[in-house]
C-alpha cells in the first residue's frame, strides 16, 4: 500500500470524526451560542429557535459526552446550570464560522 493511500485514509477517518460530531443538527448552531460566552438551557433554545426540548436535551448530553462542552452550576444561584465550551469544543469554532461564511457566500 502506497503513502499517499495511508495519507488520505487517515483524513477520511479525521473528516469522519469532525463529522460525528458537527453532523447532527442543531449542533453546529449550539456551538456558536456557546462560542461567546456560556450559556443555561433556556437561553440556547431561544438563540437557537426552533429546537424542540428534548431534542436540545439529547445534543448538549452528547456534545457532553464527547467532551465538547462542560455543565456547571451557575456562579449566581447552584439550582441552575450553563454550559460552557471546553478547550475541544473553542477548537471547533473556527469550523463553525467558516461554515458561516461559506453558508453566507451562497445564500440567495
Amino acid at each position: 500500500m502506497s503513502t499517499e493511500k495511508n495519507v488520505n485514509d487517515h483524513d477520511f477517518s479525521c473528516v469522519a470524526t469532525a463529522t460525528a460530531i458537527l453532523g447532527d443538527k442543531w449542533t453546529p448552531l449550539i456551538i456558536q451560542a456557546l462560542a461567546e460566552d456560556p450559556g443555561r438551557f433556556c437561553q440556547l433554545q431561544e438563540e437557537i429557535g426552533g429546537v424542540n426540548p428534548r431534542t436540545l436535551s439529547a445534543r448538549l448530553a452528547r456534545l457532553e459526552s464527547e467532551a465538547v462542552i462542560t455543565k456547571q452550576p451557575c456562579p449566581s444561584t447552584s439550582a441552575r446550570t450553563q454550559y460552557t465550551l471546553t478547550e475541544k469544543g473553542r477548537d471547533l469554532v473556527p469550523i463553525i464560522q467558516s461554515m458561516s461564511a461559506w453558508g453566507n457566500k451562497y445564500t440567495q
